[in-house]
């Protein structure tokens, strides 16, 4: 990276740091560390709640998903937008009215202590570990750029936004918001529009979406219905509006963003603009990965993108096999490179029988180019078992070698600045419920705001450092953006069966939802471990599990209660 790609970052991401502690000084109370006082207004509570969800993860490990999948991935959030007016009209004012620090001390006040305390469990143990993986993204960026160990970043980065999250809290974290998203949203169109000129000259926007429609890569709706399919039409909007409703309705790094809107209105007014920008901003993310892959139909990719891991099997016993895939991977890259150019220039000619007669040759190209592909991701699981998914690297090796400098850096600084408004929000809901459902409600009762304001900065410096340790690991797992939605899968479902139950149920009481509660999450677990159905269906199924299950077993308490 050069001096002024530096520069870029370095000013970029020192201006928000300064503006954030500044936006922040005067924290006296843990409403001021938690809740921003109270006082934000629609657009503060819309861009925090954007810029908590997106975390390096999105701008990171998106476009590779893009690239590796085309669109499909925009699915999971067409239930989105039904999930904010569901949200706005039944969440927020329960959660106003009742003058909450946090979602799951609604739940004691509807139902009993111990419901309230398994919800808020089941919050950190996902959060924890997702937190975690957000550290990676930014980590694993500043390695191959610097060439330097990736638990050496890791703890780097995750040290940076621990200072960062103690001294400003959630007011330094929603100010900040505001801004990164700005500079976020300018950042992606400026690197689309870029990417469009790097395309050959007789390649227009339209040709190469049309290029890469032949290769299945603009699938942004699959209307057919498949209960094991991860991405269609149905698992994004049904599967999707119950993920959406239990992320933003129950998870308590996005609840703490809405409350701190200054009125009810203000928070759904934020919510809605959530729900109106979201979706088109998804989509931009992955056609930038789409459009890298038409790029790379004209310029020859890596076999792999992570090139510290291919360096390794070149060093190890798998190297000839490696050699051998790598030789193939060019061969078959030199005969697709002259079919697709071929079916560039048809295009522009509009030549109908030319046309037709490439699809198909295209079509067979892509199949041997993906068989390769495969081949090689399969001989890396056997050098290295832990390896992460390739696509994860995509986006961060394009950039670096092809973005001109000033960009670079600009890009850079915006993973960053995702990483540490997604990771800081993560960090302070992990200790806004640590403290207000475990240490205010039951360890130190009495104690002056002084004294949970301390215990809140220790707390974060505690969650930080478990973030930091589950980082260590996130490489092991395969497309980051992926596995976390995955693995919010096993648990919503179940929290937000637990507060519909609340909302709708109303004779329902806490024995009963406990009880359901506990056992939908086994099943759940069970079920998605051993992959019963795509993981999107597992939050409807928990939810009504929860539901179905609680008003059932209300019955024999109600009769024991009488």
């Amino acid at each position: 990276m050069s001096g002024t790609d530096w520069f870029v970052a370095v000013f970029t991401i020192l201006f928000i740091v300064l503006y954030g502690i500044w936006k922040s000084r005067g924290i006296k109370n843990i409403d001021g560390f938690i809740l921003a006082d109270r006082e934000m207004k629609w657009y503060h509570v819309g861009l925090s709640v954007m810029a908590t969800q997106a975390s390096a993860i999105t701008f990171l490990s998106a476009p590779g998903q893009g690239y590796a999948d085309g669109l499909q991935f925009v699915q999971l959030y067409f239930g989105l937008p039904i999930a904010m007016i569901i949200i706005c009209i039944a969440f927020v004012p329960a959660f106003h009215n009742l003058n909450v620090y946090t979602a799951y001390e609604y739940l004691e006040k509807r139902f009993d202590h111990k419901t309230r305390t398994l919800t808020a469990f089941l919050f950190l143990f996902q959060r924890g570990i997702s937190t975690g993986i957000t550290i990676y993204a930014p980590a694993l960026i500043l390695s191959l750029i610097l060439g330097i160990d990736i638990n050496v970043m890791i703890v780097f980065t995750g040290v940076l936004i621990i200072l960062y999250t103690v001294y400003g809290g959630t007011k330094a974290v929603s100010h900040t918001q505001v801004p990164q998203m700005i500079i976020i949203f300018a950042g992606l169109f400026l690197t689309a529009w870029l990417i469009i000129q790097l395309l050959p000259d007789n390649v227009s926007f339209g040709n190469a979406l049309h290029i890469a429609g032949k290769m299945d890569h603009i699938n942004a709706v699959n209307p057919q219905f498949d209960r094991n399919d991860k991405y269609n039409l149905w698992s994004g909007v049904i599967g999707g509006l119950f993920l959406h409703l239990s992320y933003f309705g129950t998870d308590q790094s996005q609840v703490g963003r809405y409350l701190t809107g200054s009125s009810v209105a203000q928070s759904r007014l934020g919510l809605i603009m959530n729900g109106l920008l979201k979706v088109p901003m998804q989509f931009l993310i992955l056609l930038i990965g789409v459009l890298v892959f038409t790029f790379y139909q004209f310029h020859e990719p890596p076999a792999m993108f992570n090139t510290t891991e291919a360096e390794s099997i070149r060093k190890g016993k798998y190297a000839e096999e490696f050699r051998s895939l790598e030789m193939e991977h060019k061969i078959i890259y030199a005969e697709k490179e002259i079919h697709v150019k071929a079916y560039a220039k048809a295009l522009e000619k509009k030549d109908a029988a030319q046309i037709q007669l490439l699809e198909n040759i295209l079509r067979i190209d892509h199949e041997k180019y993906t068989k390769n592909h495969q081949a090689i991701t399969a001989l890396a699981k056997k050098h290295d078992p832990n390896v992460g998914d390739d696509s994860n690297f995509v986006f961060i090796s394009f950039i670096t070698k092809y973005l001109p400098v000033g960009v670079i850096g600009l890009l850079i600084a915006i993973i960053f600045l995702a990483a540490m408004g997604a990771t800081a929000s993560g960090i302070n809901a992990l200790t806004s419920t640590t403290i207000i459902d475990f240490y205010k409600r039951s360890v130190r009762k009495n104690e002056t705001e002084k004294h949970y304001l301390s215990a809140s900065r220790w707390i974060t410096v505690g969650w930080g450092v478990f973030c930091i340790i589950t980082a260590v690991f996130a490489g092991r797992i395969g497309n980051l953006i992926e596995a976390v939605n995955v693995l919010g899968s096993y648990f919503y479902g179940t929290i937000l069966g637990i507060f519909l139950v609340a909302f709708y149920l109303k004779k329902v009481g806490g024995n009963a939802v406990f009880a359901a509660a506990c056992i939908a999450e086994v099943f759940i677990v069970y079920a998605g471990y051993n992959e019963l159905v795509a993981f999107l269906w597992l939050n409807i199924i928990g939810c009504f599990m929860v539901m179905l299950l609680a008003y059932i077993f209300e019955q024999p308490f109600s009769f024991e209660q009488k």
